[in-house]
Parts: structure tokens; sequence; C-alpha cells
């Protein structure tokens, strides 16, 4: 059912006329490209123009829904590590469902965003430059790292929580529920260390 809604929602994101490229490793119509060579994703790091949705499931798939074949863009994977980078000024979408995946890593203006809950034992996500993501969690820890310029929305429930950012990064977890939380801003630390090593002189 979640994938009817997902396809559903993002042939509105994308537009229409998609590319019909064939490739062995592909499966191709009219909204979106399976592949279906990319198994075992651990990890995901996205770079550029990309939105990539991330879901819980035991059947394991990467759907690109634009013209990938057709436009500048890279989707590889490498021990268990998917890489998707694209600059095009159409934004790529992307969208992983696998019950592995345990860490996200978004640089540039990339975006992440969860379909239902991340549901993990552990899950880590680390956000660069202007990045930004909206997550849902039903999981057990949960490792948060914003740096730059990067947001986060974040909801759900975690038992072990831990953030790390600094003063130029916007968090918002007013619906996030954390047994036990974690807040280290980064920009506070140095900025401690400063007037220590200041007071030395």
């Amino acid at each position: 059912m979640k994938s009817k809604i997902l396809s559903i929602i993002l042939m509105f994101v994308v537009i229409s006329g998609l590319s019909k490229s064939t490739y062995a490793a592909t499966i191709n119509n009219a909204d979106y490209t399976i592949l279906k060579d990319i198994k075992a994703i651990n990890k995901i790091e996205i770079h550029g123009n990309v939105e990539l949705f991330i879901s819980d499931n035991p059947i394991e798939q990467v759907k690109v829904y634009n013209k990938y074949y057709s436009e500048s863009a890279l989707v590889q994977s490498n021990n268990g590590v998917l890489r998707i980078s694209s600059y095009d000024t159409e934004k790529l979408v992307v969208w992983v469902a696998s019950e592995n995946l345990r860490s996200v890593s978004a640089y540039d203006n990339a975006e992440v965003r969860s379909f239902g809950d991340v549901s993990k034992i552990e899950f880590s996500i680390d956000l660069h430059d202007n990045s930004a993501a909206k997550l849902n969690f039903n999981a057990y820890s949960a490792d948060v790292t914003l740096s730059e310029h990067a947001k986060i929305e974040l909801g759900g429930t975690v038992n072990e929580f831990s953030l790390k950012h600094n003063t130029n990064s916007v968090v918002s977890k007013s619906n996030l529920m954390a047994d036990h939380y974690t807040d280290n801003n980064v920009s506070i630390a140095v900025a401690a260390k400063s007037d220590e090593l200041a007071g030395l002189e």
C-alpha cells in the first residue's frame, strides 16, 4: 500500500514524459526506472540537487523518478554504499526501500524524507552545506549531525537520541519524543575552547 501511495505522490512531483531508455539492469515504465542490480544497501550518500525518499521494506528497491539516463546524474552502489548525485536544474527524485539502511549523508542542496517511520535499532544521518531532511522515527537509537546551514525536522519516538549541530543549522524537534537526549552544540564548544586558550595567553 505504501508503495502505491508513494508512486502516486511522486508522479505529481516530477514532470511527465519520462525517459524510456533501456538497460539490462533496469525496469522502465512511464513513471520511473527501477535499478535492479543494487542490493544490500546499508548507507546512502547524496550530492547535488537530489530528493531522496526512504522507507523500510524487506523487498529492497531503488526507483528513479525522472530522466535519469539523459541527465547528468549518477546512481551507483559499492560494498553496501549507494551514492546518488545530480547537478541538473531539475531535481533528481529517488525512492529507496530497504530494511538494512542504517545511515544517510546529504550534501549541497540535497533533501531526505522518510515515507512512514524510520524503524531501526540504530540510524544515523549527517547533513552538510544547505541540505535538509524531514524524518519520522520509530527507533531505539538515532544519531543526527548537522553542519554549515543544514536543517532537519524530526518526529516520532526514539529511546536514545544524540544531536550534534552548530548555530547556523536549524533543528525542529517539537514532534520528537526521546527517552534519553543529548544535545551537543559544536559552536558553543568551539567558542568555549577559544576562550580557554585566550585565557592562557
